[in-house]
């Protein structure tokens, strides 16, 4: 097997980042329904980096009225503002790198477990084939000897009645 370090984020980055739009097209394409091609739309545009800018852009244009008297105050602003908009964006961007880096290892997983089951495989030469062969040489092998010893341990158990 070839050795493979862990799975690292920064590779899948930039298509979490940026989606093509050939990718937001295709994964319209795998669910039926508007309303579903409508969330996955949405999803996929509001999960980007360029998003969060842009809402971090609207959150600064609502700083100045609430730092004016009898605004809401910058806590306030902090709060309602900018968290819900900018961390919206940011926490979607991280479940989707996460998302294609999970997706990667459960590739390496799988094709890792077609090595092993290729390795094991009955038809090819080696692997469990020999130890098929090894197993049943000893069978042959034990199998005088368990007979043998069933009669003396039934003869000895005669005897001893």
């Amino acid at each position: 097997m070839p050795e493979r370090g862990p799975v690292k984020t920064a590779h899948h980055l930039a298509k979490a980042l940026h989606p093509s739009p050939t990718a937001i097209k295709e994964a319209m394409g795998e669910v039926d329904g508007f309303n579903a091609k409508f969330a996955v739309l949405i999803t996929r545009l509001v999960g980007t980096m360029w998003c969060a800018y842009l809402f971090t852009i609207i959150a600064l244009l609502g700083l100045s009225p609430a730092l004016k008297p009898g605004g809401e105050g910058l806590i306030a602003w902090i709060a309602q503002t900018f968290l819900q908009l900018v961390l919206l964006s940011v926490i979607m961007v991280g479940q989707n790198v996460q998302s294609l880096a999970a997706d990667a290892r459960a590739a390496n997983t799988y094709s890792d477990a077609e090595v092993i089951l290729d390795r094991l495989d009955a038809h090819t030469q080696g692997g469990i084939t020999d130890i098929l062969d090894r197993l049943d040489k000893m069978a042959q092998i034990l199998k005088p000897a368990v007979s043998t010893g069933k009669s003396e341990a039934s003869g000895s158990g005669k005897d001893g009645a």
